[in-house]
């Protein structure tokens, strides 16, 4: 069993906005798939499926992104996922837009959905996939930028990020962690 969880902040005011990039990656995974996310259960909108001979529950919080944890301890608790077995998809403003990171294991960083939900499992030994939602202009605020939407000359590099994250998912949930790491945490060339 595994459990997969995009981070993001619910309701309209959020929808398209970089820091709900988790969220647009769930969502589009499950078109991919031919699922919908309307189970509420676990403090998430969910939904399980099997892939590949394994379950598979896709989730988006409705806790809010700074809560994050407490559906994230829920899921894991409700479905006896392991964390090793759960795999957390976020935004990351050190990431050019368009490229992406794998992480076997590791701290959350400045990341307030990432430390709720080390707070509230206790370990940090579960895999993550990072989408570059940046570069952060020095004159821009942190807060505001995240909170915005993508431009039209962004989309582009977004969809190419979230094609990677999907690419990079399927050979996680395969077993290739450390492949996914080796093909995915190259540097390229993106937005100049």
């Amino acid at each position: 069993m595994w459990a997969v969880v995009g981070l993001g902040n619910p309701g309209r005011r959020y929808a398209g906005t970089r820091h709900n990039v988790g969220f647009t990656f769930i969502k589009r995974l499950a078109k991919a798939w031919k699922i919908r996310l309307r189970k509420k259960i676990f403090h998430s909108k969910a939904f399980q499926v099997e892939r590949k001979g394994e379950r598979v529950l896709l989730a988006l919080p409705m806790t809010y992104m700074n809560n994050s944890g407490l559906a994230v301890k829920e899921i894991l608790k409700g479905r006896g996922v392991k964390p090793e077995h759960f795999i957390v998809v976020y935004d990351d403003l050190d990431i050019p837009l368009g490229e992406i990171r794998i992480r076997k294991k590791g701290g959350p960083g400045t990341h307030k959905g990432m430390s709720s939900i080390v707070q509230e499992i206790g370990t940090t030994e579960f895999p993550r996939i990072r989408i570059g939602i940046g570069p952060l202009s020095p004159d821009e605020d942190a807060t505001e930028y995240v909170l915005s939407p993508f431009n039209e000359a962004e989309d582009p590099y977004l969809d190419k990020g979230l094609k990677k994250a999907q690419e990079a998912l399927e050979m996680v949930l395969s077993g290739g962690v450390e492949k996914a790491m080796n093909l995915y945490n190259q540097r390229e060339k993106t937005l100049e």
